[in-house]
């Protein structure tokens, strides 16, 4: 440790004065001169700092998750820091209340110490490695074990991450879309020894240690996020009989806290290089996941990044919704608690209240996914421009929102402020809460540049379009807030390098008109290093100079340097007349240009000349269309079935692809177009196995699933066709 220490204070006041960075050139990315090889385009720098290099850290000092916290812990010890809406006797739920900084910094503290002392002092504790760890973790700091994490997002999730990094101890996440096998496999490859959980998956986990004792054999305890009652109700303490009976002990997080305080432990405070998680991540083959071995020099850059782009406004507010065992939203929090702001936990995981906790919250990030801005986007036309109850207010916002779009396109950075529609928008805000938003962003998968526009008009406000992975610690690159013509992710973030390799067999090229395109290459310090327990996969990830083969299909614009993917690796194959198809990327182009279209798989056969597909319909979107265009009276299609039952009627499902297929059009070739479809509210669902927790098609498991879906269309022939052959 220095004889002489910075004050955080300092620190905190020059990253606020030197971010978020205002110079234009943070939205662009550049060719590095001379980094062109065969094969490949240049190497790509941010524009910012293209001579200087990329950037790891915000600060020297903030080059952990540990010092992150502890620098808001010192800068903001009595500001609300996480909070949640209590249930009221009635059933109904209260306003949003708060724990702070400081409050929150004690009881990770207790929960980390209390951690050891229940393993420590566990009667199923054995001699075995796993188990040794334990008492070696604190006597050397150095042989990590691994706390797992199955909850929905909670306090006690994050007090656990924070407890994990204020020990240096590995965390990992479960999540109920896992399945029983596939927790199984975490649980045993990690070989953790407890479990934080919520109550409601304490009778599966015990379920689980009994039916596979020697897989589980190093889990010895769980932590029950919710209280129990072991005394006095007989439900709870029956619960701690069969835990015990399957050699478990069973805590709640309250007990746990109160034992760390009881006996406490000095924090074994982590190095940039020590794991700070592993995050699982579902492979689109249907295969055991991979475990993302994420340090915190990786988190660390994560929120340089953040920074860069992210503007801190004081005492801010933001509402943690997203999963946190996904790493968008542990990125999207890390920044947000380092900037001083107060997280806000939904009141359950159904998107049916998270308006209701958005108006209670008033948040000042809104950091969201293409179906939900999908359902906000029907929500707010429902109520604007599509208003048939109340023609002359859809007349009103219909001319706002054509207004604010053709300011907002006049060039990036324009936000189309505008002194009689804006204080309408703005009522609009309010209505759903985000008055108070300074910054959106969406992320996972693309966005319609469409609802783009309508959402940055309508709510009269900015929202960027990121692009990263597991594997970089959630983004490297956003797009602008105003960008004058969305669609792209942005500019190379300036923690990560990045170039492209041409992929000839699939028509990608570095020399290609517009800007370079072939699979996306990243390298710096935000990239993992390693996938967990497997050097195999590791290898075929990265290459002799350290570049990490996304596998996704990336354009750089000749321009701006920004990024747009556009494909995937490999997803190709031919049609019977010899073209090859990209699957990906057509679904990609129908989903931007189609906001109705919630889900979309296409579907082809090296027997047949045409593609068909699985398409989901987003249902406001869908039965708004077939009442304008179609006559369908609102109460026939009220119900579900029916609704679906009418518009795959064959003349009603010919017109609705013609539909797609015109806006599809200039992006795509007439052999790529969609001929024949199924639609269906959500075809594609991670209970049927045929999407992945991050919603990518799992191909060769979604082609056996749909094996009778696609006979049928194909029997039933080209619709599209048809139709054109009348013209």
């Amino acid at each position: 440790m220095s004889i002489v220490q910075e004050d955080t204070r300092k620190i905190q006041t020059l990253v606020e004065q030197s971010c978020p960075i205002e110079d234009d050139r943070i939205h662009y990315s550049v060719p590095i001169p001379n980094t062109k090889q065969d094969g490949f385009s240049p190497v790509y720098r941010n524009a910012k700092f293209a001579t200087s290099g990329i950037k790891s850290t915000i600060h020297p000092s903030i080059n952990t998750l540990y010092a992150s916290f502890s620098s808001a812990v010192n800068n903001f010890a009595d500001e609300p820091c996480l909070g949640y809406r209590p249930k009221l006797a009635d059933g109904t739920v209260g306003p949003y209340e708060f724990e702070t900084f400081s409050e929150i910094n004690k009881r990770k503290n207790d929960f980390g110490a209390g951690l050891f002392f229940i393993l420590q002092n566990n009667p199923f504790k054995t001699d075995a490695p796993f188990h040794q760890k334990i008492d070696n973790h604190l006597l050397t700091g150095d042989d990590q074990f691994i706390v797992s994490i199955f909850s929905a997002n909670k306090k006690e999730w994050l007090i656990t991450d924070f407890a994990c990094s204020s020990y240096s101890l590995n965390s990992t996440a479960l999540y109920d879309t896992l399945g029983k096998d596939t927790s199984k496999y975490i649980l045993a490859l990690t070989e953790s020894p407890v479990l934080v959980c919520t109550k409601d998956k304490l009778e599966g986990i015990i379920a689980l240690k009994n039916e596979f004792p020697e897989d589980l054999a190093s889990l010895i305890s769980l932590v029950s996020i919710d209280e129990l009652d072991l005394v006095g109700s007989a439900a709870d303490k029956g619960l701690s009989e069969k835990a015990r009976a399957a050699g478990l002990t069973l805590f709640d997080f309250k007990q746990v806290e109160k034992l760390g305080e009881i006996y406490p432990q000095p924090p074994i405070v982590p190095k940039p290089e020590t794991i700070y998680t592993i995050s699982f991540t579902s492979g689109t083959s249907g295969s055991n996941p991979k475990g993302v071995v994420l340090t915190h020099a990786n988190a660390a850059a994560a929120i340089a990044f953040a920074a860069t782009v992210c503007p801190m406004v004081k005492s801010a507010k933001n509402f943690s919704f997203l999963p946190l065992a996904h790493i968008y939203e542990r990125c999207v929090s890390a920044f947000a608690l380092y900037a001083g702001a107060a997280l806000g936990f939904p009141q359950g995981p159904s998107p049916l209240t998270l308006l209701d906790d958005l108006k209670a919250l008033k948040p000042n990030y809104f950091n969201m996914v293409p179906r939900v801005y999908s359902k906000l986007e029907a929500a707010l036309k429902a109520q604007t421009i599509n208003n048939e109850e109340k023609p002359w207010l859809a007349s009103i916002f219909k001319k706002a929102i054509d207004a604010k779009i053709e300011l907002q396109s006049a060039q990036d950075g324009a936000e189309g402020k505008h002194i009689f529609y804006d204080p309408l928008l703005n009522l609009l805000r309010k209505k759903i809460g985000l008055e108070n938003c300074r910054f959106a962003t969406s992320g996972s998968a693309p966005i319609a540049p469409k609802s783009v526009k309508f959402l940055k008009a309508a709510l009269n406000m900015g929202l960027g379009q990121g692009y990263g992975l597991t594997e970089t610690f959630a983004g490297v690159c956003v797009s602008p807030q105003y960008e004058a013509n969305p669609g792209s992710c942005g500019a190379i973030a300036v923690t990560t390098e990045m170039r492209l390799r041409e992929i000839p067999e699939m028509n990608y090229h570095a020399d290609d008109e517009g800007g370079p395109r072939g699979e996306l290459l990243l390298r710096g310090p935000q990239v993992f290093k390693e996938y967990f327990k497997n050097p195999e996969e590791t290898e075929k990830s990265f290459d002799k100079d350290g570049w990490f083969y996304t596998g996704d299909i990336a354009k750089i614009d000749g321009i701006t340097g920004r990024i747009s993917i556009v494909d995937r690796v490999k997803n190709f194959f031919k049609l019977a007349q010899g073209e090859y198809i990209t699957p990906e990327r057509i679904e990609t182009t129908y989903s931007t240009t189609n906001p109705i279209v919630s889900q979309i798989y296409v579907h082809g056969d090296s027997l047949q000349t045409y593609l068909v597909a699985i398409i989901g319909i987003d249902p406001v979107l869908g039965r708004n269309w077939l009442v304008k265009n179609e006559g369908a009276s609102a109460s026939e299609i009220e119900d579900d079935q029916a609704f679906l039952k009418k518009v795959n009627e064959r003349g009603i499902k010919t017109k609705f692809l013609t539909a797609i297929n015109a806006n599809a059009s200039e992006l795509l070739h007439g052999f790529e177009k969609v001929n024949n479809a199924l639609i269906d509210l959500e075809p594609l669902t991670i209970e049927k196995n045929v999407i992945t927790p991050t919603l990518k098609i799992k191909r060769p498991i979604a082609k056996k699933f749909f094996e009778k879906e696609f006979k049928q269309l194909y029997d039933e022939g080209s619709l599209t066709k048809a139709q054109e052959s009348k013209f």
